[in-house]
């Protein structure tokens, strides 16, 4: 049995991947700032990481704007490996996003890949899980870009995935043996981002109209090159087979 810290443990991504180790029968540790571990302050960071094999880190900034995100990644990041290597920790996982490294003009790419290069200079050994776009973002990218009544997004390729199978994708890179670099996640389908969210609205019902806008932005930045968001290795990705209709039709509300 192996001992599992989760960071984030509480959320969309971390409570999946807590009971999917648990279901394996690992000793597994949710740990959030809900839960008295807070990466930021080290808040309860030392007790819960004693013993501990493995840590997971899914967890996210609360705010996406350009500074705070890059002070939460490298702060909560730096903070979680000083810990780790005090208590003797034998494998970092990480989740990251897929095309982390090649998109410098957006804040929160550039917090992630600082938060990747500090996890790869570290001493811990390590694995990195990028993942493509969540379903479950899916309303969250129409509201970042609603001008009105209108959806203004570029059709950069998007190859998006369930929660459950990122879950299910860190849970596997979690139990195996460290890769030190990283692994790419995805889901089975390549949409572009406009008619990935048209297809999203109108399986809602929802009025809204897409707008298909090379130029426009992706919360906040233009995607410089259209294949940025899916694997850049195609043969080496992890694809994953929940299809968007089916999961739209699971989660129709």
């Amino acid at each position: 049995m192996t001992r599992v810290v989760v960071i984030g443990g509480t959320g969309l991504i971390g409570s999946k991947v807590t009971a999917k180790l648990e279901a394996e029968g690992h000793e597994v540790i949710a740990a959030s700032p809900k839960t008295g571990v807070n990466t930021l302050t080290k808040e309860g960071l030392a007790e819960v990481l004693t013993g501990t094999q493995v840590v997971v880190d899914v967890s996210n900034s609360p705010s996406f704007d350009d500074d705070p995100v890059l002070e939460f990644f490298t702060t909560s990041t730096r903070n979680l490996l000083a810990e780790e290597k005090a208590a003797g920790v034998g494998h970092h996982v990480a989740l990251s996003v897929v095309g982390t490294p090649d998109w410098p003009d957006s804040g929160y790419f550039r917090a992630k890949n600082a938060q990747e290069m500090l996890i790869d200079e570290s001493d811990i050994p390590f694995s990195i899980v990028r993942a493509t776009q969540f379903f479950e973002f899916v309303e969250g990218i129409a509201a970042s870009a609603s001008e009105g009544d209108s959806v203004r997004l570029p059709p950069a390729l998007v190859q998006p995935m369930a929660a459950e199978d990122v879950a299910e994708g860190v849970t596997r890179t979690s139990l195996g043996q460290p890769v030190n670099g990283v692994v790419q996640i995805a889901g089975p389908e390549q949409f572009g981002l406009d008619e990935f969210v048209r297809t999203g609205l109108a399986f809602r019902n929802d009025s809204r109209h897409v707008v298909t806008d090379p130029c426009a932005p992706y919360y906040g930045a233009v995607v410089p090159d259209e294949r940025l968001l899916v694997p850049g290795d195609a043969d080496d990705a992890q694809i994953f087979q929940t299809r968007f209709t089916d999961w739209l039709a699971r989660n129709a509300v």
